[in-house]
């Protein structure tokens, strides 16, 4: 038996103090929910976590979690007074959280309803090759397919998931098909009863009509969004533009973020606020770190908490502040001007007084040592290239053995960022540019900009099988910038 203890919060201004339960008794053979979720549970099948609704577990069973997830076209409405044809997750974009805790068996029995071939790729996952959603695995249009794996331990954190058929990912991916992922840690370091928001980021165009605006083959713009990768003039928090979203001043919020957009990256901050950056792709830090600022590459998760540190009734508005990821001969006109995400609203409650501190230690990371690597390679991602090779799905790129530890040194030969992402295995980033990097973390997607590399290592553990390594702005994964490391 294992106690969990939680914090409480006392609010000035009132004669109430409000005290939540101090501990709960869990047993350590059961999969354990948070207490958050214990006390927001309601038999309604629309349950919601983190401000999103969650495929509904059909199984009764402890430690089982069963869902039906269907991708189809859809009219939805996006923008505001058009209707605009899409493709969707039950009929949603984002689609439904998959929310799931360490130790979990899933099963996910996926319907393709599209008019085309698709998968479901579970983006940062470690599953076995088989259930990766990757181009070697295709859904036909019409057919169904069941995805089962095990969430592993130490793998507590924020994922998402979308499709991965060779060719046709940015499409896909534009249309609408991206939803997030939460694997909960049944030991949370944190506080359980802090307020939590999943902040899925993506952008489009659309045209006149409401419709979606794809460049015309052969155009102009299609240059540009092969060079840059696709970019939108709207921009998406969830399914909302620019929400309002409301927090009390004293309270502490946990924020989880999915960069789902197709090829922009965000620089995330708020004027006279600063956040405790607690996680990455791989969930959390060792160590948690106050910042300014935080940015996010193509696939690249963050979590990290608000301090609502301002007056009562205030406002201020989460911006991605201007970044330079461009070829120079293509660079948007307005890509040096800040953008808004959305407007965070004070409330007039009278302020709560925080005693919550965040622990000085959120978890252990253990060490991949670079003595223990038996082999390094060199990436050069020039453009849609990788090492001068075009994707080819009948060419294996680079061997190795399940168990080994290797190092990888990625380095970019051209004028513009290329985020690098590995199938399969989570990474650990030892340098850029030779400066060591000090927050030990795991990651899945590094970003490497203009002529600079950056050296990972990884372990690869458990599962053989054929993995994809690409870069994540889709347009190019897509045209070809993608090998494959066959695992033996």
């Amino acid at each position: 038996m294992k106690m969990l203890f939680h914090c409480f919060l006392i609010t000035s201004g009132a004669a109430l103090i409000f005290l939540l339960p101090s501990l709960m008794i869990l047993d350590e053979e059961t999969n354990v929910v948070s207490y958050l979720e214990e006390v927001s549970s309601t038999k309604s099948k629309e349950r919601k976590v983190a401000g999103h609704l969650v495929l509904e577990n059909q199984s009764s069973e402890p430690g089982i979690v069963e869902v039906d997830l269907r991708a189809g076209p859809e009219k939805l409405s996006i923008v505001q007074g058009k209707v605009t044809d899409v493709y969707a997750y039950n009929g949603r974009i984002p689609g439904p959280v998959l929310e799931v805790s360490e130790g979990d068996s899933v099963i996910i029995h996926f319907q393709n309803d599209l008019p085309e071939n698709t998968t479901v790729h579970w983006h940062g996952l470690h599953l076995p090759f088989e259930m990766d959603g990757s181009p070697f695995h295709l859904v036909e249009a019409g057919e169904s397919f069941t995805y089962s794996f095990r969430i592993q331990k130490g793998t507590a954190g924020t994922y998402w998931y979308h499709p991965h058929p060779h060719g046709r990912t940015a499409w896909q991916v534009g249309k609408g098909l991206f939803g997030g992922i939460i694997v909960r840690d049944p030991n949370n370091p944190l506080c359980d009863t802090l307020p939590e928001r999943l902040l899925v980021l993506s952008d489009n165009r659309f045209k006149e009509d409401g419709q979606i605006d794809f460049a015309v083959p052969g155009s102009k713009q299609q240059q540009i969004d092969e060079m840059n990768g696709r970019e939108g003039d709207i921009l998406f928090v969830n399914e909302e533009i620019n929400p309002t979203w409301s927090i009390r001043s004293g309270e502490v919020q946990r924020w989880r973020v999915v960069n789902a957009s197709g090829a922009r990256i965000y620089r995330l901050a708020m004027k006279g606020h600063t956040f405790t950056h607690i996680g990455s792709d791989g969930g959390l830090f060792e160590h948690p770190e106050r910042v300014e600022e935080i940015m996010l590459t193509n696939g690249e998760r963050a979590e990290f908490l608000v301090h609502a540190t301002c007056a009562p009734g205030t406002e201020v508005t989460l911006q991605s502040l201007p970044y330079d990821r461009y070829m120079p001969m293509m660079k948007p006109d307005n890509w040096d001007e800040p953008l808004d995400l959305l407007t965070l609203r004070y409330t007039d409650e009278p302020a709560m007084i925080q005693t919550y501190q965040v622990p000085e230690k959120l978890r252990k990371v253990p060490v991949l040592k670079e003595e223990d690597a038996t082999e390094t390679r060199i990436m050069r991602m020039s453009n849609g290239k990788i090492n001068s090779k075009v994707m080819d799905m009948k060419r294996m790129d680079e061997s190795a053995v399940l168990g080994a530890t290797e190092i990888w040194e990625i380095r970019n030969t051209v004028g513009m960022d290329h985020p690098f992402h590995l199938h399969g295995f989570q990474f650990q980033v030892i340098d850029r540019n030779g400066e060591a990097v000090t927050q030990r973390k795991w990651e899945d997607v590094v970003n490497v900009p203009p002529f600079e590399k950056a050296r990972l290592i990884v372990r690869y553990e458990r599962y053989k099988g054929k993995w994809m390594y690409h870069c994540h702005i889709l347009d190019h994964e897509d045209l070809g910038m993608m090998g494959i490391l066959e695992v033996r």
